[in-house]
């Protein structure tokens, strides 16, 4: 049996900041620690943090003493919640991710200049949430190809005639380019369009690798939160090129899962996939082949 792990497996940039980051909180601060949300989307990240003290909380209020400090994940939060927690005397850590913090501003630059925004992503994902409230009033989010009739429609109510297109930093970088496409073919030649693609450079790597590992192996493994956008765009690519692949959590759910018949063995893991569940993986498969 061949095992093939992803060169671009676990933790990116962003992940591994926001974490040695809220660490370093722990280590240094006598206050009590908040986090506005998951720090990340890794349940096993999570677990570890709760662990050391961290409270993760949904909502600003329910920090409970002034002096305590929040920290805010690498997805990014509305912009209101910073002078609202400012105000509340809140003390801020802010480990957003500066590829999602660099949408952001390019967000307000042209919210400022009269242009009507697209935004590619999850309309609920929290990087999302957070960056429509830097878009203004004058925005749409787009998920799928199916939205694109709405958000054309919503987007010539304004009379507007100047158009942003940019994306979540998770996003599918082949469906980005086939929204482009669509919307250039479809609205009015008069209309300005810029487009600015905000998908973040290692994302984008990350799915290309995923797209030709998954074409070598019988068996694809991608590794990581069930609620991580970028861990889930990992498997759609994945299962289109090999009819084997699975999206788990932790090693515990290949339980019922028979991988001793498959002679090569692919893993990616998303970028809030710690090392050690890969590892973990990959002891379990050795484990599996040895038994076999």
């Amino acid at each position: 049996m061949e095992i093939l792990i992803g060169k671009t497996a676990g933790f990116c940039y962003g992940v591994q900041r926001a974490i040695e980051g809220a660490n370093k909180q722990i280590k240094n601060s006598e206050s009590e620690i908040y986090c506005l949300g998951e720090l990340v989307h890794n349940k096993q990240v999570i677990n570890e943090l709760e662990k050391k003290g961290i409270k993760f909380i949904e909502d600003y209020k329910q920090v409970e003493n002034a002096n305590s400090k929040l920290i805010i994940r690498a997805h990014g939060i509305p912009k209101n919640i910073y002078e609202n927690a400012e105000k509340k005397g809140i003390k801020i850590k802010d480990f957003t991710c500066p590829k999602v913090e660099k949408v952001h501003k390019i967000a307000s630059k042209y919210s400022e200049n009269e242009y009507f925004i697209f935004l590619c992503g999850k309309r609920n994902h929290p990087e999302n949430i957070g960056t429509i409230s830097f878009c203004g009033q004058k925005s749409f989010i787009i998920e799928e190809e199916r939205d694109i009739e709405d958000a054309i429609e919503y987007f010539k109510k304004t009379k507007l005639k100047k158009l942003l297109i940019i994306a979540q930093t998770t996003f599918n970088v082949k469906k980005f380019i086939n929204i482009e496409n669509v919307l250039r073919e479809k609205l009015d030649k008069t209309t300005k369009i810029i487009v600015k693609n905000t998908i973040c450079r290692a994302t984008e790597i990350r799915q290309k690798e995923t797209e030709e590992l998954s074409k070598k192996v019988e068996f694809m493994i991608i590794i990581g939160g069930k609620n991580s956008s970028n861990t889930t765009k990992l498997y759609e690519i994945a299962k289109l090129n090999c009819k084997n692949a699975y999206h788990i959590e932790t090693v515990d759910e290949l339980n019922k899962i028979k991988i001793k018949k498959y002679n090569v063995i692919g893993i990616m893991a998303g970028a809030s996939t710690p090392k050690e569940s890969i590892e973990q993986l990959v002891e379990y498969i050795e484990k599996e082949e040895c038994m076999a």
